[in-house]
């Protein structure tokens, strides 16, 4: 069978948003798609059957983090990330190519590659595009990233272009070193806040006929103006019959704006981060638990929301749990979050379907800023 095939179902007349399914070896994803992140193989203090419950459909592994423990030989003798994560559905895997930007004191580039000092114990660890491939086929995720060279900004021109020229040769070697047939490969757009290198590296990559394509280098320093500048200009580049990937944004307004240019990916520790830090997203807007007024407050966090969270515990609870300093807070929390953005791309899904996404989007985003 293919390694990925996307089936649009419906996209509103009035923009760019669309919904439908990205069939792939491990199941279907429905569109947009929100994945909650499991960097190391697990999504932080989260149970892989309740990630599920959430209805989340597919989640997001790191290279480089699994790369580096266990061990991408490792993972594959336990049978492969599905069964060393207990997660049937599909995986994504990033390529390690954001930890050239977060761990950018810990790396030297070259046009090879990169090599690391382990932020564990500070041994070298080489990644090249090549290597790149075969841990994530030894990972063996759904979907594989190649490795991209993200800038961090703000950045001089021409060190962006310098950055978009190697994303587009690591590309190419990638595409050639990818082996593997029941795994997609999606490239990386670069260019930063520059329209004109964001075109050219998006057409250069769809030249090379991907079975997807995700628009990076965003969320690394630039303000979020920025970043929807950048999916103004990537996305109408990119194939209509291909998934669009927005990596490492999870922010609801900027998932909201983001499905309206017609993006159907996302990841972001968003959910997950804030919750341990007792910050819950509701339809009505943020709540934060650790604020005195919640003390006695017998409310769920959200009425309707059917977590476990909301079920079954009260505002006055869960802030005992963080005030008392209990995992069960951060957890509940988390999981509150991450069905919170289920629910959003959910009823994202039926608003395209019906027609109104822009009238949806704008509604939201209008009693969030409020």
């Amino acid at each position: 069978m293919s390694a990925l095939r996307l089936e649009i179902r419906a996209a509103d007349p009035s923009c760019s948003a669309r919904t439908g399914l990205i069939h792939l070896p491990h199941g279907t994803v429905r569109t947009p798609a929100f994945m909650p992140v499991g960097t190391q193989g697990s999504v932080k203090g989260i149970l892989a059957q309740q990630v599920r419950e959430t209805g989340a459909d597919m989640i997001l592994a790191n290279t480089y983090h699994l790369a580096i423990r266990p061990g991408d030989e490792t993972v594959a003798k336990l049978g492969g990330l599905h069964a060393f994560m207990s997660w049937p559905g599909p995986i994504l895997t990033d390529s390690g190519g954001f930890q050239v930007f977060s761990l950018a004191d810990r790396c030297k580039m070259t046009e090879k590659g990169v090599v690391f000092s382990s932020h564990l114990d500070g041994r070298k660890f080489e990644l090249t595009p090549e290597s790149a491939m075969h841990i994530q086929e030894n990972l063996g995720a759904d979907v594989a990233m190649c490795l991209d060279h993200c800038p961090k900004l703000p950045a001089e021109k021409e060190e962006i272009d310098a950055a978009v020229r190697r994303t587009v040769r690591w590309a190419r070697r990638c595409r050639e070193a990818h082996t593997k047939p029941d795994q997609a490969l999606f490239a990386i757009t670069q260019g930063g806040p520059h329209r004109d290198l964001r075109e050219r590296c998006a057409e250069e990559l769809v030249a090379m006929d991907f079975p997807g394509y995700a628009v990076g280098g965003v969320s690394v320093g630039e303000d979020r103006e920025a970043v929807h500048e950048a999916l103004r200009v990537s996305t109408p580049k990119l194939p209509w019959d291909k998934p669009r990937y927005l990596m490492g944004v999870g922010r609801p307004e900027d998932i909201l704006v983001a499905v309206e240019h017609g993006i159907d990916m996302f990841d972001c520790v968003w959910p997950t981060r804030n919750g341990r830090n007792a910050s819950c997203m509701t339809f009505e807007g943020t709540v934060r638990l650790r604020n005195a007024a919640h003390k006695e407050d017998t409310r769920p966090l959200e009425e309707g929301c059917p977590c476990v969270a909301c079920r079954n515990y009260s505002r006055g609870f869960l802030r005992h749990m963080f005030m008392a300093g209990e995992m069960v807070g951060p957890i509940l929390a988390s999981i509150h979050n991450l069905t919170f953005l289920q629910r959003l791309v959910d009823q994202a899904r039926q608003a395209i379907v019906e027609g109104r996404y822009q009238a949806f989007s704008r509604d939201l985003l209008a009693k969030w800023s409020t």
